[in-house]
């Protein structure tokens, strides 16, 4: 299998794969697909025990199917970026569980574009939907992070989708954490210590004295 692939214990296929990488500083592009995938991993493991558990010993109920995808949006993204832009990655569990990245990431992006659940465009206000948007289900966000997920029920796909982002945020966290403890002194969160070349830019016309 390729890096960001790998098979659950229960034998269910997990991918993912990051369009953009805002975490440089902590995690290469190998490194943050391993953080994903393992993310994806402890989704395969409940997607799996949803699916096939007795409907007493699940709360949140049976899942219909032991597939889901999931469409994270860039925390770190102005809100200047469109969405198509603002994607920070994917993940897909199951064998059927690439024909609902269309449906999460519809999730994920009214989330981004909203400021709130997608839901509640859904069932309150449907003048927020425009055409073509999606009439079923919520998107999650979690301290900023936003994951639109589908493939199971509404409440379903909710659960699944707060856990992947809780999960997705503290291996991030954990990691710039450690980053803090051997560059302490640093102002920047940078590998090189520099600025982002926005935040230069930002100040680059003002005159030399």
């Amino acid at each position: 299998m390729a890096d960001g692939e790998a098979l659950s214990p229960d034998g269910l296929k997990v991918r993912v794969a990051h369009r953009r990488n805002p975490y440089g500083y902590v995690l290469d592009d190998a490194e943050l697909d391993a953080v994903l995938l393992a993310a994806g991993l402890r989704r395969a493991a409940s997607i799996w025990h949803h699916h096939t558990a007795d409907e007493t010993h699940v709360p949140r109920g049976t899942y219909p199917r032991a597939a889901m995808a999931f469409v994270l949006m860039d925390a770190t993204a102005g809100p200047w970026e469109r969405n198509e832009e603002a994607v920070l990655g994917a993940v897909v569990i199951g064998d059927l569980g690439h024909t609902f990245l269309p449906n999460a990431a519809a999730k994920a992006g009214a989330h981004r574009r909203l400021g709130r659940t997608n839901g509640e465009a859904v069932h309150v206000d449907p003048h927020l939907l425009g055409a073509g948007g999606f009439r079923y289900g919520y998107s999650a966000q979690v301290r900023g992070q936003i994951v639109g997920a589908s493939g199971q029920s509404t409440d379903q796909d909710l659960y699944e989708a707060a856990r992947l982002a809780a999960d997705f945020v503290d291996a991030v966290n954990a990691r710039h954490l450690s980053w803090e403890e051997r560059h302490s002194a640093d102002i920047w969160a940078s590998r090189d210590g520099t600025p982002a070349a926005e935040y230069q830019a930002m100040i680059d016309w003002f005159p030399a004295s």
